[in-house]
């Protein structure tokens, strides 16, 4: 039995005649990706009017997802342009590391950020004194806790596996399923463990976020004026969004039945939570949110007045 320490992605490989335009498009989209979140970062890091709790938590969301989709994209465009799409055991280990806990924390992240949006909009006069900055960073820092313990026990005890056999991924980067399938044991009761702490840590959240929503629409609902529910909905309706096109792909792609996984359709889907959710969730905010769309026209005038070369 010979024991692989070196793995082959074969990626996108059965659509050679692709590799050049998939490279230009992945790159396109990462670079917006990159550029779009950081621009959500410094907006609310320069306009003290965006120093709330809300964006304290879309802070932490933009830093993840330029980590996330940077966990993944930059190996795969590389892929796309050589012939030996290698990654060894160690590479396929860390970013495996990095994607599942920065994965982890997001799902904590969107439940926390749901949270925030209930205190808010259900219990206003208390909200300054609930959602103060020491219980904020109490929040980031255990989401970022549970992320970490979690994801590195699971991914330590995955890579004690013995892979033998052979050493292609039907993947392009290094995911739970396909690696665990490479493993030359038994590996039912580690589909186990997997199927568990996706339960556990995709489905607590997510059913945290369900149970923050029945009791804001209920409270939005009783508010007197069209006015003021439209207001209400308006502060939700970005973080909804996020929320849908995430945990709508998480949940398909650890939580469906195993019969049902087929190299094509894992690709696909993962290509939604690695390529472009990160993309579209600086959109999303920029567009659904009027807080954030002042704060950048804000901030243009600002240069534009510091630097009449942006007015050109």
């Amino acid at each position: 039995m010979t024991v692989l320490n070196e793995f082959i992605l074969l990626g996108f490989s059965e659509l050679a005649e692709l590799q050049i335009l998939l490279f230009l498009v992945f790159l396109a989209t990462y670079l917006l990706t990159l550029v779009g979140n950081m621009i959500i970062i410094l907006l609310i890091k320069l306009n003290p009017s965006l120093h709330t709790p809300m964006y304290f938590f879309l802070v932490n969301l933009s830093f993840l997802e330029i980590c996330y989709t940077t966990s993944v994209v930059p190996q795969t465009l590389i892929h796309l342009l050589v012939q030996h799409k290698s990654i060894s055991k160690a590479g396929c280990a860390a970013q495996m590391y990095v994607f599942a806990i920065l994965g982890l924390t997001e799902c904590c992240l969107l439940a926390a950020m749901a949270y925030d949006r209930y205190v808010a909009i259900c219990h206003p006069l208390y909200y300054t004194v609930i959602m103060n900055s020491r219980m904020c960073t109490c929040l980031a820092a255990v989401l970022w806790t549970i992320g970490i313990s979690v994801e590195v026990a699971q991914i330590t005890w995955i890579f004690s596996l013995p892979f033998c056999g052979s050493n292609l991924i039907q993947h392009f980067f290094c995911d739970i399923p396909p690696l665990v399938k490479m493993a030359c044991m038994d590996t039912f009761k580690n589909e186990i463990v997997v199927l568990t702490v996706s339960v556990i840590f995709i489905m607590s959240p997510f059913l945290l976020i369900i149970v923050s929503y029945i009791r804001i629409i209920s409270t939005i609902l009783k508010l007197p004026s069209a006015e003021s529910r439209r207001k209400a909905f308006s502060t939700c309706s970005s973080h909804l969004t996020v929320v849908t096109l995430f945990f709508g792909t998480a949940l398909f792609t650890y939580l469906r039945p195993k019969s049902t996984h087929t190299p094509r359709t894992d690709k696909m889907i993962s290509l939604m939570y690695t390529v472009v959710t990160p993309v579209l969730n600086p959109i999303i905010y920029t567009l659904r949110n009027q807080e954030v769309k002042g704060a950048l026209r804000k901030t243009l005038f600002q240069l534009g007045r510091d630097f009449p070369i942006f007015m050109i």
